[in-house]
């Protein structure tokens, strides 16, 4: 939502077409079943019936899928249950030595929705060798899922432009988040308490022992790695082969990640500036503070004159930062970011930068929405963080962030109005993410992602005790087939063997 630190969302790419295949109705029994009653690991009795049930595997496209239940609220097992949506691709050797679990970030992004993008990048090797399992955590899209507004709603978020001038704006933020909240509870009920990242987790174990696996294995990307983390401290025991890239680190609080991603985009629109300065047609000028000093004004100008696009739509600064922050998730972008800036620069037109902003936030051309990420994503943050909302805590901060991020900082302020009325309390992070007693967990750090800075690889692979860090100097979020060669290997060669690279190893 616009007015927290926005780009909380790490979704793994941002401008990639994924293909979305949401499950089918089933047409016949896909599989036998599955049972986790043989590595269930609880001694709860409580617990049984969800570490033992047996999984309903259906055919679903090319793949499978099934459902697994779960508590609402694991304080209390014995009350509501709510549904965790699975999709598998059967290892392609037709004898895998487990699952491997994937997530996509956000908080809020489908893995289910996101299957086939993990397909083309995970590599044949481990395709064969792991049955593929995504799974929407609680909250998120194809499991029980949040519900906010519809879509001309999200339409009406996405495109304010909050005034943060005045206390009298910022009090205006605070009731209109606080609406949104109050509507999110209204359409989602007693779930909307309980979409934490801790609940997350341990959801992830039930699905690990009904799968039939001992020990998780698991590749999480962004707010994944969040995940990851957290069931590790969870259930150190219990960890197989982690992957965790583009590593958040979760006892950073929101000031913290705000400042960190302000700094981290900052840097990538910089790199951006330098190569599109270099080719021979680029709309900014000068050298590369002047470039960057270009881009400041076009946000400036925007939020005094919002752009035409040839739609019903004007572009805000809001959605103008959207799409800017869009196109620095990949290098591959950045072409289409150079033909953007170029429109809402050199001819008033916000056309291309709104296409961008629209596919960060999953908005298709007639008007609906692909999933409720963005729904998902302020519900789970609101539950797993709830920063100061006190009007000078947040000047001090915005002052803070626009130190380091004098271009980009101003959309990564002001996040405490986003849950300051939000409507069920605040669960929090844990005490301790050391995983003491875990197996060796793979760490990935991107040396100029803008999404998820370096230091916060460096500071969750000096968090988890058994963590190794695997550095990709390069551009973009994430690394993992996305990069090179040398991060393919070393990754690769852990998932399958379970030896990890030489802890520092840099790409």
């Amino acid at each position: 939502m616009p007015t927290r630190p926005a780009l909380r969302r790490c979704a793994l790419v941002a401008l990639v077409a994924l293909g979305l295949t949401g499950c089918v109705a089933p047409k016949h029994q896909a599989s036998s079943p599955t049972s986790g009653a043989a590595a269930s690991s609880t001694s709860d009795p409580s617990l049984a019936r969800f570490y033992d049930q047996v999984l309903e595997w259906t055919t679903c496209g090319d793949e499978q899928c099934a459902d697994a239940t779960v508590p609402l609220d694991w304080e209390d097992p014995g009350g509501e249950t709510i549904t965790i949506a699975l999709r598998r691709a059967p290892a392609s050797s037709g004898s895998p030595v487990g699952s491997l679990l994937v997530n996509p970030g956000g908080p809020g992004r489908s893995a289910i929705d996101t299957i086939g993008f993990f397909r083309q990048i995970v590599s044949r090797d481990v395709l064969a060798a792991y049955d593929l399992v995504a799974f929407d955590p609680r909250g998120v899209q194809h499991s029980s899922p949040v519900t906010c507004v519809d879509p001309a709603g999200l339409d009406e978020l996405t495109a304010w432009v909050p005034d943060w001038s005045t206390d009298a704006g910022i009090a205006e933020a605070i009731a209109r988040n606080g609406e949104f909240g109050e509507a999110c509870l209204d359409r989602t009920g007693p779930l909307l308490g309980h979409v934490d990242t801790r609940s997350a987790a341990r959801d992830m174990d039930v699905l690990r022992a009904s799968l039939g696996d001992e020990a998780l294995t698991f590749l999480g990307f962004s707010y994944g790695t969040e995940l990851g983390a957290t069931y590790a401290a969870l259930f150190p025991e219990r960890v197989g082969r982690f992957v965790l890239d583009g590593a958040l680190d979760p006892t950073l609080d929101s000031g913290q990640v705000a400042a960190g991603q302000a700094a981290g985009f900052e840097s990538a629109l910089r790199a951006y500036v330098t190569d599109c300065q270099a080719a021979a047609a680029c709309p900014l000028d000068g050298d590369v503070d002047d470039g960057l000093a270009q881009i400041a004004r076009m946000f400036d100008r925007v939020r005094a004159n919002p752009l035409p696009t040839g739609t019903d739509r004007e572009l805000t600064s809001s959605l103008a930062f959207s799409g800017v922050a869009a196109a620095l998730y990949a290098q591959s972008s950045w072409p289409l970011l150079t033909q953007a800036l170029t429109k809402a620069i050199d001819a008033g037109d916000g056309s291309v930068l709104l296409q961008l902003a629209d596919s960060y936030y999953g908005r298709a051309a007639d008007g609906t929405y692909a999933s409720n990420q963005n729904e998902a994503f302020s519900a789970i943050l609101c539950l797993d963080d709830r920063p100061s909302s006190d009007p000078d805590d947040m000047r001090a901060d915005a002052a803070a962030v626009a130190a380091v991020a004098p271009t980009v900082g101003q959309f990564f302020s002001y996040g405490g109005a986003s849950c300051a009325q939000w409507p069920v309390p605040a669960v929090g992070s844990l005490d301790s993410y050391a995983a003491e007693g875990a197996a060796p967990i793979l760490v990935v750090g991107t040396t100029n992602d803008p999404a998820t800075p370096y230091a916060w690889a460096q500071s969750l692979s000096e968090l988890l005790s058994s963590a190794v860090l695997l550095t990709y100097e390069g551009e973009g979020h994430t690394a993992y087939g996305r990069s090179n060669r040398c991060v393919k290997d070393a990754v690769d060669t852990y998932l399958l063997t379970g030896q990890p690279p030489a802890d520092g190893t840099t790409c």
